[in-house]
C-alpha cells in the first residue's frame, strides 16, 4: 500500500552479542529510513525482536547509536541511553501483553497513569472512551482479556498503546497469532488506521505478505545481518529473535 505520511528518518547502527552457555547470537545492523512504514522481514532467529527492542529501549546494545525523528535516542560514543518512556514510542508484543486482572477499559486506562497505581474498573477519561470508541471495544469495556477474542486482545493492546500519544508504533509481529482471515481484517484495519493518525510504524513479522501488503521499506534479515550481507561468524543463539 502507498503512504502520503510524513517520514519518520529512523537510523540505527548497532553491534551486540548474547551469549548462553553453547551459543552466541551477534546482531550487526546498519540501517538508515525516512519512509514511515518500516517492515522489518526474516526468519525466527534472525534478530527482528532486538533490532525492534534496541529502538523502544528494551535492549542496550553493546555498542552504536539509534536515532528517531531527528532524536538521539541511544549513543554509546555520546553516553545516551533514554528510557522506554522517554523515547516516547509505543511498543506492541506479539502476545499483546494485556494485564489479566484488568478490564478492557482498565488496560487501555493503565496507559494514561504514572507509576504502577491501577486505574479504578469505574474510571472515566476522556482519551480511553475515545480509543474505545476507535477500536469498537466500548460494548466490551468490563470485559477481561481472556474474556474476549484474539483479534480484540490485539484492537484494546493497540488502544492502550496509542492512549499515551506516542510518536511512533513499534509492532512485533502483530499477526502471527491470528487465523488467516482475521489477519486479513486486521491488517487492513491497522493500515487505515496508521493513515488516519499519520503515526510512524515498525513492523516485525516472518511474513511476506505483510511486507506486500504495508510496503514502504523492507530491511530483510538473516542471521543478525541484513540480507546480502556478509555471513554472520557466531552461531544464531537460541531466542535471537
Amino acid at each position: 500500500m502507498t503512504s502520503s505520511l510524513a517520514p519518520m528518518q529512523l537510523e540505527i547502527d548497532i553491534d551486540t552479542t548474547l551469549r548462553s552457555a553453547r551459543r552466541s547470537f551477534r546482531l550487526r545492523l546498519q540501517y538508515a529510513s525516512t519512509s514511515p512504514r518500516i517492515v522489518i522481514l526474516g526468519p525466527s532467529g534472525a534478530g527482528k525482536s532486538l533490532t525492534l527492542k534496541a529502538i523502544a529501549g528494551l535492549m542496550t546494545p553493546d555498542r552504536g547509536h539509534v536515532r528517531l525523528a531527528g532524536r538521539t535516542l541511544f549513543d554509546t560514543t555520546a553516553g545516551i541511553n533514554l528510557t522506554p518512556q522517554q523515547r516516547n514510542v509505543a511498543y506492541l508484543f506479539q502476545d499483546y501483553a494485556l494485564f489479566p486482572h484488568l478490564t478492557v477499559r482498565q488496560n487501555v486506562g493503565f496507559a494514561l497513569l504514572r507509576g504502577w497505581r491501577n486505574p479504578g474498573p469505574e474510571q472515566q477519561h476522556a482519551a480511553v472512551d475515545h480509543w474505545l470508541r476507535q477500536f469498537d471495544l466500548l460494548h466490551l469495556a468490563h470485559q477481561f482479556p481472556d474474556q474476549i477474542s484474539g483479534g480484540q486482545r490485539q484492537r484494546t493492546a493497540l488502544a492502550r498503546a496509542l492512549a499515551a500519544e506516542p510518536g511512533a508504533l513499534l509492532l512485533d509481529e502483530p499477526f502471527a497469532a491470528l487465523d488467516q482471515t482475521l489477519r486479513v481484517t486486521l491488517r487492513r484495519e491497522l493500515d487505515q488506521l496508521q493513515q488516519n493518525l499519520a503515526l510512524p510504524m515498525i513492523l516485525i513479522t516472518h511474513d511476506p505478505d505483510d511486507a506486500s501488503w504495508f510496503g514502504g521499506d523492507v530491511l530483510n534479515l538473516r542471521d543478525g545481518l541484513r540480507a546480502g550481507h556478509e555471513d554472520n561468524q557466531d552461531d544464531s543463539a537460541e531466542g535471537g529473535r
